[in-house]
């Protein structure tokens, strides 16, 4: 130390005036203390004030000028040293050595920028005002076909300098993407992936960037895809697979670089890893498995990648799929039926799955998982199940196949994204009076559906329990199941349903209500009142954001609820009655088909009070 405090105090007068073989052993001498101690060496050249005289001896005519940035490259490694290093005025002088033509020179710069950038605020602000980031990119497109040993060294200190300016921070990230970087360092991957560091340092680019959803419309553009694969064919180490991994996931959300990289071949590459991994219980195995297997599922979220690896229902890989769902391990349970639940996207698919059997594949899972089950897999095979009940033709064969009361085994689950996927598949299969009536006769079903009505905390399962309850009165229109929701206390739901700010769950409370007043009015007349049917009815008629169609039903419901004496003088005492006929007729033109129509009978009472006489109800919704 007392010989490096002597080098300081001769650099500082060595550096004014004289000559450039002093000066250089003065610098061989800083090289070598911080060689043995970084932290120390750096914070006794902190106190000495040399890092201000660093800033004249970056010149480019100077033979020094190369170890002058090696040595502002070794400080910075240290974080206590990156804001010394902007105050001191080093960052304007090393931009500028960035035009040099030396390569040494090049490399060193290089280094002090990105090591003074990394995890630095203050040294990002200060490159990006002096525009370090632009020549930097202009070297990487000018130098990136050379292949020699010294270029690729040079490639990847630029690549990491890059990484450190922009890394965690949006702005940056964007500014780069702006500039063009990800061709360029897509090209460079393809040339240079020999170089294990040089493409390590471009796969860590690409997953900052990869992030930022801007950069997804210029990474698809290049043929990301196909390098990846390729690079990721050639990989044997579990290290450097994840390191893919890590960039393939962020870019395969992106539709039209999920089919880029199923074109590529990469399913191909994550079956044989999950045929590997399957039986494997090492640490990394089962992480690569799940790393696989979750990759293979966002593929198939994507419509065009999605068909094209269904193929009729034929293809290698939906079968591979399939051989999924019966095997003892977990994840790829789960995985097999979320692939299922995507494959299920159209009525197609749906339809050939439900002919070939896939229904009793996930009922069988699903009997698995009833005591003490995995939730995720619960979750996954209701997901499958809901998405193959939609198509028209395949809920007749579901609710034969006894889909509803394999369903119904999860009624006690207390996981709300298990209620939330029960619910709606449910709900999906219940379009036959048939069906509607039996679960409507259930009572612990209803009785389950008004508990979970309450479920303020996830909304989700409050709103497909609400719906659910409706659709049980709509489909079967019986007067037993009518009777089972009212005596469960599920009413109060419905009229709250009514005021929903989606106008689909509005129309459909609204036509249960109306189906409830013509067919149990009687029944439930105090539960109806408690719930201050007439009063929402009436703002909804006043709200000049409400639907027409709402609007329409909310009159006709009014009409039916005169057949009670007690909401006839609510009604009366709430909405004045004697336009209503001219109203809804101003209304009928511009009536969507989901509208309920209500036929009635208009009278005058001896009273002279205007009323209508339900002579029948007939219901027409339309399928949400």
């Amino acid at each position: 130390m007392d010989n490096l405090s002597d080098t300081l105090k001769k650099l500082k007068i060595t550096a004014v005036d004289s000559t450039e073989d002093s000066l250089e052993g003065c610098l061989d001498c800083l090289l070598q203390a911080l060689a043995q101690n970084n932290m120390e060496t750096s914070e006794k050249m902190q106190g000495s004030g040399i890092l201000q005289v660093f800033a004249s001896l970056l010149t480019p005519q100077s033979s020094c000028t190369a170890k002058v940035a090696n040595i502002i490259a070794e400080v910075a490694k240290n974080e206590f040293m990156r804001i010394p290093c902007v105050d001191a005025g080093l960052i304007s002088p090393l931009v500028q050595l960035l035009n040099s033509k030396d390569q040494e020179v090049l490399l060193q710069t290089g280094r002090a920028l990105g090591n003074i950038c990394y995890d630095s605020h203050e040294g990002r602000s200060a490159v990006d005002q002096a525009g370090g980031a632009q020549i930097v990119i202009d070297h990487l497109r000018s130098l990136c076909s050379i292949t020699d040993p010294a270029n690729e060294k040079l490639l990847t200190v630029f690549c990491g300098m890059l990484m450190n300016y922009s890394n965690e921070n949006d702005s940056l990230q964007a500014q780069l993407i702006n500039m063009g970087v990800i061709p360029t360092l897509v090209k460079l991957l393809g040339i240079h992936c020999h170089n294990a560091a040089l493409t390590e340092m471009c796969l860590v680019a690409f997953g900052n960037l990869a992030e930022l959803e801007s950069s997804k419309e210029q990474f698809a553009s290049t043929n990301i895809a196909e390098e990846l694969v390729k690079l990721f064919k050639k990989q044997i180490e579990h290290d450097k697979r994840e390191m893919i991994f890590e960039v393939l996931a962020p870019l395969a959300e992106n539709d039209a670089i999920k089919l880029q990289l199923v074109e590529a071949g990469l399913v191909e590459c994550l079956l044989e890893i999950v045929q590997q991994k399957v039986d494997s219980d090492k640490e990394d195995d089962i992480a690569e498995l799940k790393t696989a297997s979750d990759l293979m599922v966002l593929l198939l979220l994507g419509d065009e990648s999605m068909q094209k690896l269904f193929e009729g229902g034929k293809g290698n890989v939906f079968q591979r799929v399939l051989s999924w769902i019966p095997s003892n391990n977990h994840q790829l349970q789960l995985a097999g039926a979320l692939a299922i639940a995507n494959f299920a996207r159209n009525d197609g698919n749906c339809i050939h799955m439900v002919d070939n059997g896939i229904v009793e594949k996930l009922m069988d899972l699903l009997d698995r998982h009833v005591e003490d089950g995995n939730v995720t897999v619960q979750h996954a095979a209701l997901s499958a199940l809901r998405n193959l009940a939609i198509p028209v033709v395949n809920k007749a064969k579901m609710l034969s196949a006894g889909v509803t009361e394999t369903v119904l085994k999860f009624l006690k689950s207390e996981m709300p994204p298990v209620q939330f996927k029960l619910l709606g598949t449910l709900r999906m299969l219940i379009d036959a009076q048939e069906a509607a009536e039996q679960l409507g006769r259930n009572v612990k079903l209803v009785e389950r559906l008004v508990e979970w009505c309450e479920a303020k905390d996830h909304a989700g399962v409050m709103g497909e329990s609400n719906r659910l309850l409706s659709a049980l009165i709509r489909h079967s229109k019986s007067k037993d199941v009518i009777k089972a929701i009212v005596q469960s206390g599920g009413i109060k739901h419905l009229v709250t349903m009514a005021t929903s700010e989606h106008v689909i769950m509005q129309n459909e409370a609204l036509v249960a209500l109306a189906l409830i007043a013509a067919l149990e009015l009687g029944t439930a007349e105090k539960d109806l009142e408690s719930a201050k049917l007439v009063q929402i009815l009436h703002r909804l008629l006043a709200d000049e954001r409400s639907a027409p169609e709402i609007k329409y039903n909310s009159m006709v419901l009014i009409c039916a609820l005169m057949g009670s004496v007690v909401l006839e003088i609510e009604t009366w005492n709430a909405l004045p009655l004697s336009d209503i006929p001219s109203k809804l007729l101003r209304l009928a033109p511009n009536l969507p088909s989901s509208c309920l129509s209500l036929s009635w009978n208009y009278r005058i009472s001896t009273q002279g009070s205007a009323g209508f006489g339900l002579s029948r109800c007939c219901i027409q919704t339309s399928q949400s």
